[in-house]
């Protein structure tokens, strides 16, 4: 086997060892939500008991930003109603998943999350994760997010992989010729990211997502669904915590911590 194909093996299959010996019978399990609490620092609680006051960019409230409200200003895509968060994004008109996001401030540290998919569409799906606009040479400064679709859930490094600005205009280039992305792009960014199946379902869920230096971890109702190690996550300013929603999505309690 030529040493190329062996380099690519591993790449390949590094993330799956490293989850597979993390998470081996015995193993003690991880309790995120316990970490966030006896090592962080709480730096915003959000219940949601509250009116929303407008369609607008600050309409949320309590420090919230909804970054795609303009777009479509006589469209409601957040509510509150009984302290419950209620997000219908107007995707198609705005031409955007709505986004909604909020100063968050650490290198390590996390978000404790109460959702619930409220079955109100079929495709309905949640991005969350960690965004730094001051960061050069990514796109949006996009960091890593955790993203829950009906059937999987996924761990990505966007930071040093697809909102690379060098990966994201190499990408495109082949996208305007209608052409496959070249086997070793391709091969570094499926190292980006690991996806575990998950299926969804129209239940209460707490959800903790961390970072912990090059660790990115996703627990739902107290066990550890997925890890990954990746560069990006191990960004030294994560300002903001953001919210991206193509349908709809219940939020009823959201926690952001800092450990460091």
């Amino acid at each position: 086997m030529k040493p190329s194909f062996l380099l690519l093996a591993a790449l390949l299959l590094a993330p799956l060892l490293a989850f597979a010996a993390d998470t081996k019978p015995g193993a003690a399990p991880r309790d995120d939500a316990a970490w966030l609490r006896d090592k962080g620092t709480l730096l915003f609680h959000d219940a949601f008991e509250r009116a929303v006051t407008g369609n607008g960019l600050k309409g949320i409230g309590n420090g919230w930003e909804s970054a795609t409200a303009d777009r479509v200003p006589k469209i409601r895509q957040a509510d509150i109603e009984s302290g419950i968060l209620k997000i219908a994004s107007a995707t198609k008109e705005a031409g955007h998943a709505a986004h909604i996001h909020h100063d968050a401030g650490f290198a390590d540290g996390g978000v404790l999350v109460r959702f619930k998919f409220p079955g109100l569409n079929k495709d309905e799906a949640l991005q969350l994760g960690f965004v730094d606009r001051e960061v050069k040479g990514v796109h949006a400064g996009h960091l890593c997010y955790g993203t829950l679709s009906r059937s999987s859930l996924t761990l990505i490094d966007h930071k040093t992989g697809v909102m690379n600005l060098e990966f994201r205009k190499r990408r495109q280039e082949y996208a305007d010729r209608k052409e496959k992305v070249p086997a070793d792009l391709d091969a570094l960014l499926k190292t980006k990211q690991a996806t575990v199946p998950w299926k969804a379902d129209n239940a209460w869920h707490d959800l903790v997502l961390v970072t912990e230096g090059d660790e990115l971890r996703l627990s739902l109702d107290g066990k550890l669904l997925a890890h990954h190690r990746s560069a990006g996550f191990a960004h030294p300013m994560k300002r903001w915590f953001s919210f991206l929603v193509p349908s709809t999505v219940w939020i009823d309690d959201v926690k952001i911590w800092k450990v460091k």
